[in-house]
């Protein structure tokens, strides 16, 4: 642990600063005395501190590899595990926190030769983010940060927006760096996604918003990283070996040899990332690689004058080089393709220009243009580009023991890309689409027509046919997302039947006509089918992956409209019926989407935007989605289902659990009297609202709302209590005639009170059911508090406080109040009515500000709380 100065460590109780070590590195360490290079680690949404130890771990084994001539110091900021991601309240603070820690860590090597003046940071989830804010404080210098790798950060969008702290941080950083992106081009930022595997962070909102001009950014996904080639859940990011490899790889490789510091040249920065991240040539990096390359050694020179060629080796103590001349082949062929299936850093592909000899001294080394796949490195050289290369050289070294084969082969792009149109959506994988290459080479394109949107899932089926059955090199499929780094690699063995899934991450660019393929890297010998069709599955996947945060808001539409519903059948009928017959009755979708839909078409005018935005008005949530191709016709159907779906089988499961609990209540507690007050606001009552106001002003709201639900539930709990028990009783048979008359008065009065007892339990329970999505929506705010409760008994700034108290006092009210009073009110047409437009309004501007949803509920309750007063 790293002392602070008191009057930061006073200011931030909760926050802590570490130096990661272990063994006699951390022996060593133990009095600061520190000559390495700082690299800070920040944690995420409830991170620990100790995530650092699997990149401080890998880097101190790399130092010893080099005997310590260059090594790193990993500093780790605990930040108590915050829930950041679902309350934004403390990301302001956790910023501050960072710089001073940021200056804290320079000072400790203020002493030492070649101190650093800057600092690399490592964020992983909302960590990443924190660290792009330093930016935007006042007082921050950005030379003090030179390099940010972010891992799995949602940078775009909050992936649960639910307070106003947090969609308000979201938008001062992206705004900034928008803004001021031409100040921040000294630092290299690279955001680095977990894909598919990811549940909590999908990769898409992890694009750096954007920056896309900016030349210092880079954003990949994990499945997209030569020699990792895979998805990450959003934990194992932080910890996958590959990953960690590539990532202190560049680490080392950014270390500048005169200041033993990482590099402060932005160009190289970027090219070291490129070479570990994007495009890995299976060479150790160098900043400037030698382009003329002398070849020597007794190694025999073959001249191959073939179009196609295949060279197995094993055991073999004799070096060779294999030419091939280009100008007999640059009028029939427009690309030349080589691989080799011996993954070692050596180069092995070189250019030649001396045409009047069979030997060729001096070269250009051509390995550089290379890439590493999962079984092989690949080399694609357009012969057009080379016109003053004469002849290619592969170079075969002596092997003693190894296995390995070289091919190469001389193709017409043309006869090598095939083009296949994707199905339709609504073709539910009924149709397919299916190509046949028969062509014996050893690469093929198959270009996807149309396929540019997120909604669109497929799934690919490649079968190979192989000729013969000798041993074969594996096939590598690739799906190549040219517009983002975010490819997908499959190995399969030939012969095979290989399932891919087809899914994209981004959508494509307005500007960018480019279109996604897949590479089949196959066997010379083998014949590929591929049939594509529609994933339904994997399409309803895309809708909950970019929209699921969504789910809450049409579930409390769902409710709020049948809500709606019952109060209308209890003002026609005097009558509240079932929640779930009337959720089946009023939630239909035709009722709310078409007025929002309309609202988005008619925003696509300029005359209709001015008279928006003169009224003050929000813009419209599925507005700005669609601005960010992240929304698209019928999703908002979909989800409508959805939310009815989980709307109904809750308020079954509610209102079941409801009724095993009050019955064990009766069996256990069995009154004689029933005790009633018909006074909705009492002295008591008042205090106890008084008393839950004062707690949610001098605590935290949220604990307020949660007391206030506990004590709802259990007055509705009493009430089916009363109700099943009042239900039970019967009148005594065999009386006189006037004590029958007398008892029929008494069960018609009985049997009324029950009805009504009846009435407002289903009306508490619908409330109940609402008020059951305020408390979840409000619930991270609570935990927050309640984890920091040792160090602040209030919390601030506190997200729910000013609604907290509003919900109390309707509460405090409804839960004493009957279907009889709202009955006779005058207010209850408008009570009745007034839940439709507001599930409208929740609609249009709660999908991705779910913080407002509790204000369109609170809105209805009130009106209720009016109903039962006039």
């Amino acid at each position: 642990k790293i002392k602070l100065p008191k009057k930061i460590a006073r200011r931030y109780p909760a926050y802590e600063l570490y130096l990661y070590g272990e063994g006699s590195y951390a022996e060593e360490n133990k009095n600061l005395l520190l000559t390495g290079i700082p690299v800070l680690f920040l944690p995420g949404n409830a991170g620990s501190y100790k995530q650092v130890r699997s990149l401080g771990s890998i880097a101190l084994r790399k130092a010893e590899d080099v005997d310590f001539k260059y090594h790193f110091n990993f500093f780790s900021v605990n930040f108590n595990e915050e829930l950041v991601a679902l309350y934004g309240g403390s990301l302001q603070r956790q910023t501050k926190f960072v710089h001073e820690c940021i200056k804290v860590i320079l000072k400790l090597y203020r002493d030492q030769d070649f101190a650093p003046t800057s600092v690399a940071i490592v964020g992983h989830s909302m960590g990443g983010l924190v660290a792009r804010a330093l930016l935007t404080l006042k007082n921050f210098k950005p030379d003090l940060i030179n390099l940010l790798i972010t891992q799995a950060t949602p940078h775009v969008a909050p992936v649960m927006p639910l307070d106003k702290y947090l969609t308000d941080f979201y938008t001062a950083v992206n705004n900034h760096w928008i803004l001021k992106a031409q100040e921040f081009r000294n630092l290299t930022t690279l955001s680095v996604a977990g894909g598919f595997r990811d549940y909590q962070v999908r990769s898409g909102l992890a694009f750096l918003p954007r920056l896309s001009q900016h030349d210092s950014a880079l954003f990949v996904v994990s499945s997209a990283v030569p020699r990792a080639w895979a998805s990450t859940d959003h934990l194992s990011i932080v910890w996958c070996k590959e990953l960690i490899l590539a990532t202190i790889r560049a680490f080392f490789d950014l270390i500048d040899e005169n200041t033993r510091q990482i590099t402060g040249d932005p160009q190289k920065r970027m090219s070291v990332l490129n070479h570990h991240f994007v495009r890995h040539p299976a060479k150790i990096f160098e900043e400037n690689p030698e382009v003329f390359t002398e070849l020597t050694g007794s190694f025999m020179w073959i001249m191959v004058k073939s179009s196609k060629w295949t060279y197995s080796v094993y055991n073999d103590s004799d070096g060779k080089y294999f030419t091939f001349p280009l100008a007999s082949h640059r009028k029939s062929y427009s690309h030349v393709y080589c691989e080799n299936s011996l993954l070692d850093t050596s180069s092995w592909i070189y250019g030649c220009m001396n045409s009047n000899s069979s030997m060729c001294l001096e070269a250009t080394d051509l390995s550089w243009r290379a890439e590493l796949l999962p079984t092989t490195k690949v080399v694609i050289l357009k012969l057009q580009d080379y016109l003053t290369l004469s002849h290619i050289v592969i170079q075969v070294p002596p092997t003693v023991g190894n296995k390995y084969t070289v091919a190469c082969e001389f193709f017409k792009e043309d006869s090598r890309t095939v083009q296949l149109p994707v199905t339709h959506l609504f073709s539910f994988g009924v149709s397919s689409r299916k190509i046949l290459l028969n062509s014996t080479g050893l690469l093929y394109n198959v270009q996807l027509q149309h396929f540019n949107q997120i909604y669109q899932a497929f799934k690919i089926y490649i079968e190979s046919h192989c000729l013969s059955l000798k041993e074969r090199k594996p096939s590598v499929y690739r799906l190549h997302i040219p517009w983002s780094h975010e490819d997908s690699i499959t190995v399969a063995k030939a012969p095979s039947f290989t399932e891919i899934s087809a899914k994209l991450h981004i959508a494509q660019p307005q500007n960018d006509s480019r279109v996604p393929e897949i590479n089949i890297y196959s066997s010379s010998d083998c014949q590929y089918e591929v049939i594509l069709k529609t994933s339904v599955l994997q399409v309803l996947g895309q809708i909950i992956r970019f929209h699921g945060g969504a789910l809450p808001v049409y579930v409390v539409s769902n409710i709020l409209l049948t809500y709606g519903g019952q109060l209308s059948t209890l003002m026609s009928t005097g009558q509240c019926s079932e929640f779930s017959l009337e959720l089946v009755r009023t939630a239909k979708p035709y009722k709310v989407e078409p007025l929002t839909s309309i609202i988005v078409s008619l925003q696509g005018f300029n005359w209709f935007r001015e008279i928006w935005e003169s009224l003050s008005l929000p813009e419209v949530d599925a507005a700005v989605l669609s601005s960010q191709d992240a929304w698209f016709p019928l999703v908002s159907l979909i989800l409508f289902l959805f939310g009815t779906g989980i709307a109904y089988w809750s308020g079954v499961f509610f209102s079941t659990s409801l009724r095993v609990f009050s019955s064990l209540w009766l069996t256990l507690i069995r009154p004689t009297v029933l005790q009633k007050d018909t006074k909705l606001i009492t002295p008591r009552r008042l205090c106890g609202v008084l008393s839950l106001a004062l707690v949610s002003w001098t605590t935290c709201g949220a604990f307020a709302v949660f007391i206030t639900y506990l004590q709802y539930l259990f007055k509705v709990s009493d009430c089916s209590k009363e109700t099943s028990r009042n239900s039970s009783i019967h009148p005594v048979k065999n009386q006189s005639s006037v004590d029958r008359t007398s008892k029929a008065t008494q069960s018609l009065s009985n049997s009324a009170t029950v009805a009504e007892a009846l009435n407002s339990l289903k009306m508490h329970v619908t409330i109940l059911n609402l008020f059951t999505w305020i408390v979840l929506l409000n619930l991270p705010s609570l935990i927050y508090w309640l984890k920091n409760l040792r160090y602040n008994v209030r919390l601030d700034p506190d997200p729910c406080r000013s609604t907290a108290i509003i919900l109390i006092c309707i509460l405090e009210i409804l839960m004493n109040s009957s279907t009889s009073e709202v009955k006779s009110s005058k207010l209850l047409k408008i009570s009745a009515k007034v839940p439709l437009p507001l599930s409208v309004a929740m609609l249009a501007f709660g999908r991705i500000h779910l913080y407002k949803v509790p204000h369109f509920v609170t809105f209805s309750l009130l009106l209720h709380v009016l109903c039962c007063v006039v």
